[in-house]
């Protein structure tokens, strides 16, 4: 990883500006068409990403929080707009992820950005990471469950963004592992990602996940940054993407296959 923090704030607007440019190219049929998001329609997701920006500042933060399934909790919040006129939800989105945008990278900003706070069954992280938690979104729903979908060509991104989505992921991935301590996590493994965004992260017996040197590990990991958000979340298999393993391959096998980022 790059010694510089990456810019959370440019990141997210970034991400907000494609996925408004995205959506006013849609027309009617292609709102309702269905996504690769299990269950959603394109205006389902979009829906999803509306009512994430706005949760935070209502009531609904608390089942984000406290909860112990953010997929269902993301579920029911979707499914009280599915009667939702198209321009409905989408002023929904506009609006809200407009409050995000100015808001979190504030917040992120003070010092309460590095006080942590829960996230249903994915654990705590600091306030500063929620804007990295929406640009992850952003960039997977549009990229992976949106775009391809329909057939239309997905935005570019860059390594601003491509940092910042790792960041998350990354975070979230620390916590699943030490969260379960497999028994079989006894010796320290390496991921590599390549391309704008990527760098090197140890993997720890502790299930710890931070960037480092890959020396000492019994594994090396190798992919490629900007595929990591589909395999990485089992969108598709890892063993279908350009991904390497040098040293231990049973062992990195067996890793790979227990990651799944939501």
């Amino acid at each position: 990883m790059a010694d510089v923090a990456p810019d959370r704030r440019a990141a997210f607007t970034a991400e907000r500006a494609d996925m408004l440019a995205f959506c006013g190219g849609l027309d009617p049929v292609e709102w309702r068409m269905d996504s690769r998001a299990q269950g959603w329609r394109i205006q389902d997701v979009l829906a999803h990403m509306g009512t994430g920006c706005r949760a935070p500042f209502s009531l609904g933060a608390v089942k984000f929080m406290r909860g112990n399934d953010i997929e269902n909790a993301n579920d029911l919040m979707v499914d009280t707009r599915r009667d939702w006129p198209v321009s409905q939800v989408l002023a929904e989105y506009r609006r809200w992820s407009g409050v995000v945008a100015v808001v979190f990278p504030l917040v992120g900003g003070s010092p309460l950005g590095r006080v942590r706070m829960p996230l249903a069954e994915l654990g705590r992280f600091p306030v500063q990471l929620l804007s990295s938690a929406m640009v992850f979104d952003h960039h997977t729903h549009l990229r992976h469950d949106m775009a391809p979908a329909l057939g239309r060509p997905a935005p570019g991104t860059d390594a601003n963004r491509m940092s910042v989505v790792l960041e998350w992921m990354m975070a979230v991935l620390s916590n699943q592992m030490r969260t379960a301590a497999p028994a079989w996590l006894d010796r320290p493994l390496a991921i590599t990602l390549t391309g704008p965004g990527g760098g090197t992260w140890r993997v720890a017996p502790d299930g710890s996940v931070t960037p480092g040197s890959p020396n000492g590990s019994v594994a090396q990991i190798t992919g490629v940054a900007c595929e990591f958000p589909e395999w990485g979340t089992q969108r598709v298999g890892w063993r279908d993407r350009d991904v390497r393993i040098s040293g231990d391959a049973d062992y990195a096998e067996v890793f790979l296959d227990t990651v799944n980022v939501v």
